[in-house]
């Protein structure tokens, strides 16, 4: 059962119609809470070429919002962290007054929200969604990572619960030394991703045959995804199968590089709502091969969508795929046999079946209602400060 209407405020970097996993994740997360009756406050910066006209009141994905100025984030271009001094926050929150602060970003925005919270002794949790530390390897930063550890650390125990998307991310922060973690996973939308969505006019686009396989990766084209993998495993698979093809949802700094060497992939760029679902469903096996992410709700996505997923034992994979029976994975080190399941499933296309249907089950049982009722549950329940001396705590409630 949902809690007591509440006001919750929700301070982060990005936000729909900004196209990633953390802002997919806060807009289910935002019309959950409305749903359930609470009032909901984003507090985020402005985004790239957004005018007055963008309200994201308007469009119903908050009850009041306060936008502050937004800069290109280093690396990502297309997404922008925000500059506030806490003053305006302050001012804003002493005239109304949120229960429960989530912060689930921790760049400047995040700094200055956690000071203003903690200042005026509201609840304050905060989120783990990406792991810009690990990232900071890719975009020639490296050295840099010690210190961007230390300030998580720093950070994330100056919140009252830091909420992680799986157990594995949970150890991972409690190693780091960051006290008061809980596990809040994700959900996913089974009646935007369906099977029945399939649409063979777009896999005739795409140069297949009814009985042609069409390898899948959906997610932005960059370093820290590992597509080099999914490439090499790929030119094994058409080795064997020279008809299949390799499609591409999404973009990033590494499409024009991957076009230019592979003229034949398929580039669909970005696609959203009931595009992206068509480009799911019209697919048969689906490569995830990051092993950065701390979840990838792409998985679940392609799950609930009937493909066979091929992923490493780690994020979302390592929480909802069993091996052979509703996916296939492989162990973080075994590149090889990575690329070995996806040549399974292309070669026994009885596995391939029954993992499809058995994905698409299981996909079922993870709706979004049930992971919004643990998030209220785990943020309105927290103490509004944390003891400096707190000891290690952990909270999972999968």
């Amino acid at each position: 059962m949902s809690q007591a209407v509440r006001h919750i405020a929700i301070v982060t970097e990005t936000f729909p119609p900004e196209i990633n996993g953390v802002a997919n994740t806060l807009r289910h997360l935002c019309l959950g809470l409305m749903a359930n009756g609470h009032r909901v406050t984003i507090v985020r910066p402005r985004q790239l070429g957004e005018t007055a006209a963008n309200s994201l009141v308007q469009s119903g994905l908050c009850s009041s919002e306060h936008v502050v100025t937004g800069l290109p984030l280093p690396g990502y271009g297309e997404l922008r962290f925000g500059i506030s001094r806490i003053r305006p926050i302050l001012k804003r929150w002493r005239k109304h007054t949120p229960d429960a602060v989530y912060i689930a970003t921790q760049g400047p925005l995040g700094l200055s929200a956690l000071a203003a919270a903690r200042r005026l002794g509201i609840p304050v949790s905060s989120g783990f969604h990406t792991n810009f530390h690990t990232y900071s390897r890719y975009y020639g930063a490296g050295f840099l990572e010690r210190f961007i550890c230390a300030y998580l650390r720093w950070f994330h125990n100056r919140t009252a619960l830091t909420l992680t998307p799986t157990r594995k991310v949970q150890q991972q922060l409690m190693d780091l030394g960051i006290s008061n973690t809980g596990v809040w996973s994700r959900g996913v939308d089974c009646q935007r991703f369906a099977p029945h969505k399939r649409d063979m006019a777009l896999r005739h686009s795409w140069g297949l045959a009814p009985e042609d396989r069409a390898v899948i990766y959906v997610g932005r084209l960059a370093s820290e995804k590992n597509l080099q993998l999914a490439v090499s495993s790929f030119e094994r698979l058409r080795q064997i199968h020279p008809r299949a093809r390799f499609v591409l949802v999404g973009d990033g700094p590494l499409r024009k590089r991957l076009a230019e060497k592979h003229p034949d992939y398929i580039f669909c760029g970005m696609q959203t709502g009931e595009d992206l679902a068509r480009h799911y469903a019209s697919g048969d096996i689906f490569l995830f091969p990051s092993k950065t992410d701390t979840f990838g709700n792409v998985v679940p996505e392609a799950m609930a969508s009937g493909l066979a997923v091929v992923s490493f034992n780690d994020a979302a994979a390592a929480e909802h795929i069993r091996h052979e029976d509703n996916g296939l994975k492989a162990e973080l080190s075994d590149d090889e046999g990575f690329t070995e399941a996806a040549l399974r499933l292309a070669d026994q296309p009885s596995l391939l079946s029954r993992i499809r249907a058995q994905a698409r089950l299981d996909a079922l049982d993870l709706q979004w209602n049930l992971q919004i009722e643990l998030f209220e549950h785990l943020i309105l329940n927290t103490p509004k400060k944390v003891r400096s001396h707190a000891t290690r705590t952990s909270i999972s409630l999968l």
